[in-house]
């Protein structure tokens, strides 16, 4: 069976997709062949007849072969919210998302799966992130946004992750204010309170450096 994680945020805009492509070039440079995938996006435009996501489209770009987008994103909302509200008339159907899953592990090493916001984002009008994650059966990696609230919303959204009966692989720390104050200081206090180890520390950019980015981590 391929070997795979799910990619959780503290928060929306937490940094999931700059880790996700992070990690997936990370493990391409280790010699894995490497799939990725963003089940659920809302804000989706309009692309060859298609709505189609921005990050979900640099997910395939970094993909180790050629996979059709539907695999990759196959609920694409149009409206910028949650989907649980956006997919009204097309709701996520997560058994549909784990077979499209078991799909991806058998094209490649390692599929890399990026959540829709955070743990407990709804996906439909009865399940989340934290109910998809756990019929994946993947370990857990969360990203958390340093900025101000970051040590708080590390610890409840570790708390859940462990809660929900999951294995937590670890956190990678994505630098998202420039101007935040006692920086390393809050990583420090949520590395002694997180129970998982760092994996990475993606330093502040206004554009991603991927392949610097994952040269930033270890696992």
């Amino acid at each position: 069976m391929a070997k795979g994680y799910f990619i959780t945020g503290t928060d929306t805009n937490a940094g999931k997709t700059w880790a996700t492509i992070a990690l997936m070039r990370h493990f391409k440079n280790r010699g894995k062949s490497v799939a990725g995938m963003k089940p659920v996006a809302a804000g989706c435009l309009m692309q060859d007849g298609q709505l189609k996501n921005e990050d979900a489209l640099l997910i395939q770009d970094n993909a180790s072969l050629r996979i059709a987008y539907d695999l990759i994103n196959p609920y694409a909302y149009e409206a910028p919210v949650s989907p649980h509200i956006a997919g009204l008339k097309n709701p996520v159907k997560l058994d549909q998302v784990v077979a499209t899953c078991e799909l991806l592990k058998s094209l490649a090493d390692i599929v890399v799966v990026e959540g829709a916001g955070g743990w407990y984002s709804p996906l439909n009008e009865r399940e989340a992130n934290s109910d998809l994650a756990t019929m994946l059966a993947l370990p857990v990696i969360m990203v958390v946004a340093i900025r101000l609230g970051c040590i708080n919303h590390a610890r409840l959204t570790y708390q859940a992750i462990v809660q929900s009966g999951v294995s937590c692989a670890g956190w990678i720390a994505v630098c998202t204010d420039p101007d935040m104050l006692s920086r390393d200081e809050n990583i420090q206090t949520i590395k002694a309170v997180v129970d998982a180890p760092l994996l990475g520390l993606l330093p502040y950019r206004k554009v991603a450096d991927f392949d610097f980015f994952s040269e930033q981590l270890k696992i």
